[in-house]
Formats: C-alpha cells, sequence, structure tokens
C-alpha cells in the first residue's frame, strides 16, 4: 500500500512543479527513477521476507508446546524461541500478523516436528483440535477393575512413557492432581471387551473429572467396547450414550452382511449369542469357530451349556464369581442356566466387541458340537461325545500337573 501512494504523490509534485518550471524536469525525473528503485527493493525485501518465513526452520529435533488458555503470540512466539523452534519470535509475529491469524491461536499441547517452517508452526497452533503431544491419562476398564495409567508423550521418540499407573481402588499419587487439572491433558477411557454394563457405568462413576452421576444401569451387551477420548464438556451420560450409539452401528452393520441359514430372528438374539462367544474366549482366531458350535448346536435343539451363562445368573452382571461354579449352582434353574434350558438366554451376558458381534452371524461352517480348554490358552474342538472326553481327559491331566 505504501508505494502506491508514495507513487501517487509523486505524480502530484511532479505535475505541480512542472508547471513551475522545465528547469524541474530532471528533478521530477530524478523522483520517478527513486520510486521506481524504492518499489523494487520492496518487492525484493517481500520475497526475502516470504521466504524467510518458509525457510526450513532451526529445530533440529521435534518439541512439545504447551499453549495454555489466554496466551498471546507474544508468550508462545518467545518460548517458541527458547525452544530453538524460532529464529525470530519479532519476525513469527509479523508473519502471523500478515496472514490475520494473531486471533486465532488455540489452547492445547502440539508437536512441533523437527525443522518445522514459521508457516508450519503458525498453522500448528492456530488450527487447533486434538492435543497432539504432552499428557495423556487413560482410565482402563477391565472386567474387575479400572487402571488408570498417566502417560507422557516424548517428543523425540514419539513414544509414550508411563509416569504412574495405579488402581482406581489404590491411593492417587500425589502429582495426580496437578496433571487432572492441566486443561491440556488428555482423557481417555478404553473399556475391555466382555465387560458388563454394571461394571462400565461404576468406573465412569469413579472418574472425579466427569460429572453427572449415573443411576440407571444401560441394557446388557448395549455398549460398544472401545476408547473413547473425552473433555471437560463431556458427561458421564453423554460418554455413555456414544457407546451405545457406536454399538448400533456395529450390530447393524453385521447384521447386514450376515449368512444365511442362521438361527437367529432378530440382530438382538444375534448380539446375545455374541456376548456368549466373548466370555468363552479372547482368541480372535477362535470366535467364528466357537460361534459355529453354538449355532450347530442351536440348529439341532441342544443345550449351550455354557458356564458364562450360569455365571451371570447368579451375579447378573454386579460382581466378579471369582471361583468354579458348585454342582449346585449348575443345578440351579435361573434364565440363563443353558444347561437346563434350551436356546438361548434372555439377554447378553456382557458387552460384546465387533469380532464378537461379526463372528455370531458369520461362524466357520464346520460340525463341532463341543470344546473344552487345552491348556494353550485356546480350545479343542469335537464333532462327537467320545472324542470330547478324550478332550476333557486330556484337559484334566493338565490341570493336575499345573498343580503338582
Amino acid at each position: 500500500m505504501l508505494f502506491p501512494i508514495l507513487l501517487a504523490l509523486g505524480e502530484q509534485t511532479l505535475v505541480c512543479y512542472w508547471r513551475r518550471s522545465k528547469m524541474w524536469r530532471s528533478a521530477a525525473s530524478n523522483i520517478i527513477s527513486l520510486l521506481v528503485v524504492l518499489m523494487l527493493l520492496a518487492g525484493g525485501i517481500g520475497l526475502t521476507a516470504k521466504s524467510f518465513f518458509i525457510a526450513t526452520g532451526p529445530l533440529t529435533s521435534p518439541i512439545c508446546v504447551r499453549i495454555p488458555s489466554g496466551s498471546s503470540f507474544r508468550t508462545v512466539s518467545e518460548e517458541l524461541e527458547k525452544k530453538g523452534a524460532l529464529q525470530s519470535a519479532w519476525f513469527f509475529r509479523v508473519g502471523v500478523r500478515y496472514q490475520e491469524k494473531e486471533t486465532k491461536l488455540k489452547a492445547g499441547s502440539f508437536l512441533i516436528p523437527a525443522f518445522s517452517t514459521m508457516q508450519d508452526i503458525s498453522n500448528i497452533v492456530t488450527q487447533g483440535g486434538a492435543n497432539t503431544c504432552g499428557t495423556e491419562i487413560v482410565y482402563g476398564v477391565g472386567i474387575v477393575s479400572t487402571t488408570i495409567r498417566v502417560r507422557e508423550l516424548d517428543p523425540k521418540t514419539s513414544k509414550l512413557e508411563e509416569k504412574f499407573v495405579f488402581k482406581s481402588s489404590d491411593k492417587r499419587p500425589s502429582a495426580f492432581n496437578s496433571f487432572i487439572d492441566d486443561e491440556s491433558t488428555r482423557h481417555r477411557i478404553v473399556v475391555a471387551e466382555g465387560t458388563t454394563s454394571w461394571r462400565i457405568v461404576q468406573a465412569l462413576n469413579e472418574i472425579s473429572y466427569l460429572t453427572g452421576k449415573i443411576n440407571e444401569i444401560p441394557e446388557e451387551g448395549s455398549l460398544a467396547p472401545n476408547s473413547y477420548e473425552f473433555g471437560r464438556k463431556d458427561t458421564r451420560s453423554s460418554i455413555l450414550k456414544r457407546m451405545s450409539v457406536e454399538q448400533d452401528i456395529i450390530l447393524q452393520k453385521a447384521w447386514e452382511s450376515k449368512s444365511d441359514n442362521l438361527p437367529f430372528k432378530t440382530p438382538g438374539e444375534a448380539l446375545i449369542l455374541a456376548s456368549v462367544i466373548e466370555k468363552e474366549t479372547g482368541l480372535k482366531s477362535e470366535r467364528r469357530i466357537v460361534a459355529s458350535v453354538f449355532i450347530n448346536r442351536l440348529k439341532k435343539g441342544m443345550p449351550l451349556q455354557t458356564d458364562p451363562t450360569v455365571i451371570y445368573g447368579i451375579t447378573k452382571g454386579k460382581e466378579i464369581l471369582g471361583r468354579g461354579l458348585r454342582q449346585s449352582e449348575l443345578r440351579k434353574d435361573t434364565p440363563w442356566n443353558t444347561y437346563l434350558r434350551k436356546g438361548l438366554p434372555p439377554t447378553p451376558i456382557a458387552n460384546p466387541g465387533e469380532e464378537s458381534i461379526f463372528a455370531a452371524l458369520n461362524p466357520e461352517k464346520t460340525d463341532f458340537i463341543f470344546f473344552v480348554a487345552d491348556g494353550t490358552g485356546g480350545h479343542a474342538f469335537a464333532t462327537n461325545l467320545s472324542d470330547h472326553n478324550q478332550n476333557v481327559a486330556n484337559w484334566r491331566a493338565i490341570e493336575k500337573n499345573s498343580k503338582d
């Protein structure tokens, strides 16, 4: 804008001088030449400034920059200069102002890669979004308890390093609250597959960072075990809602791609069997085979005869049995006792993951109708009772040897 104004002023001056005397013609020519030189210099300076702004930065290794809420570009740029990310904090601010980004600074913790240009850095700290470095608190909701992990990203290795690990029932480390109060800390809850709805609600109610106590337990099987990041605006109920919506999507997707000739009338029935599969095996490679056993039994009118359903009839998913089933419990009639009752139990017995839901609706094609543990973490499968009894004998021998 400066040079058009100068040029305009120069033109007015020249006109005036031209009219006064011919002696000023030489001076006018010199003024025009000077203006042309100034414009050329300005163009060169502009090009040099732009090149400087997009040139490779001095940072030789990644760093994490934390921007508290209410920070200014001056404080952030000076911090970046101290950490070696900028050659000139002042020039960085000029470039940001030129781009009209001086009011777009975002709070959070952001990873600045090595050799980032000023342009790169201005984009990183103004675009916002999820934090890309700093501290993360992970609430791992397991079948029995919740494990809390405080982890921090090492920008040089891009690996998360654990600072604290403790159970929700343990005394919390004194430094834990400082991480909780830090607005740049990321929070995430990770729910294990096979966790009951009661257990998930219990875990959410234990997280002091969240608000809004949950009093009603969602239907069993209706929550998707997965990882969910949350912030101050989230409530316990809003996280449950996300879990429920995700499970609906997973179930509907699996139902639309199900195999033919399955003994299910509704997606809800498939969800019930998926929960049984989830509790019977933790091996991805076995899920569809285990599913085939139960599908074959249902088609033959055989009872499922699975211990996890009997356990659920005792605990209703609100506690861990923590021991083997007694004969009296196997003989006790409950709606979930699949030794005494044929068909599916009335409800899911846990919240199954996506793989178990897929397995229930896409089982392997086998003739297996029996399975028992094989001592390796997996199972031995059989098509007839004789082979199954031998597999059971093998398993009992393994159990006996492990106790000796």
